[in-house]
């Protein structure tokens, strides 16, 4: 069955990969040159190619056995996302500020983790799933909470704290992530002739919508 393997794709290959957000929009032109358009996605989908941050074939070799173990496009994986990897600018340090996560009631306990981008009215705002191991900090009012008073579900991104906020108290959080891919081939098309020319193979990755 397929599985999500909760390991990372190598960082050194990673480092160079390309790729970002993907929309799915549909435009239907009218007759009076107005444009109609919808999406059917609520949600942006990351798509990369990882194929640029191959640069020895040391590193094929670590490819191979690394996709041999996902069988292809079958298990899911982490992916670091060195353009967009933490609740905040990548060249700023992490603080339990960075992200609102939601309000207390006085009884809700779990809070999903999650990034906005962009600022009121239009901002999106990003489920994330899979943060990393100890990375993850929260204030409740503007208080940063001790480890002991919160836990991280790090295989959903669930954070539960021991104590509900009351109401109307901001719950705030900051975390480095990673974003959840498969494979998006079934095979590793690698030319070692081409590859000493400095032809890099194409290693598509498309990023997992988790229930």
């Amino acid at each position: 069955m397929p599985a999500f393997h909760d390991v990372s794709f190598p960082l050194s290959i990673a480092f160079g990969s390309q790729g970002g957000p993907e929309r799915r929009t549909q435009i239907v032109s009218l007759a009076s040159g107005h444009e109609e358009r919808n999406s059917p996605w609520a949600a942006s989908r990351r798509r990369y190619d990882a194929g640029s941050g191959i640069a020895s074939l040391d590193d094929l070799h670590t490819l191979i056995a690394f996709f041999e173990a996902r069988r292809g496009r079958l298990h899911g994986f982490r992916f670091k996302d060195h353009a967009d990897f933490k609740s905040c600018a990548p060249g700023v340090a992490a603080n339990a500020l960075d992200q609102l996560l939601g309000t207390g009631d006085g009884v809700r306990t779990a809070f999903q983790l999650q990034k906005a981008y962009g600022s009121t009215p239009h901002e999106f705002v990003r489920s994330i799933a899979k943060p990393v191991t100890g990375s993850v900090m929260v204030a409740v009012n503007g208080t940063p909470l001790t480890a002991s008073a919160f836990s991280v579900d790090v295989t959903t991104g669930v954070v539960t704290l021991s104590a509900p906020p009351a109401a109307g108290q901001a719950v705030t959080a900051g975390f480095l992530f990673d974003v959840p891919v498969r494979f998006d081939a079934d095979r590793l098309d690698i030319n070692l002739a081409s590859f000493r020319a400095g032809e890099a193979p194409s290693i598509p990755l498309v990023e997992l919508r988790l229930p």
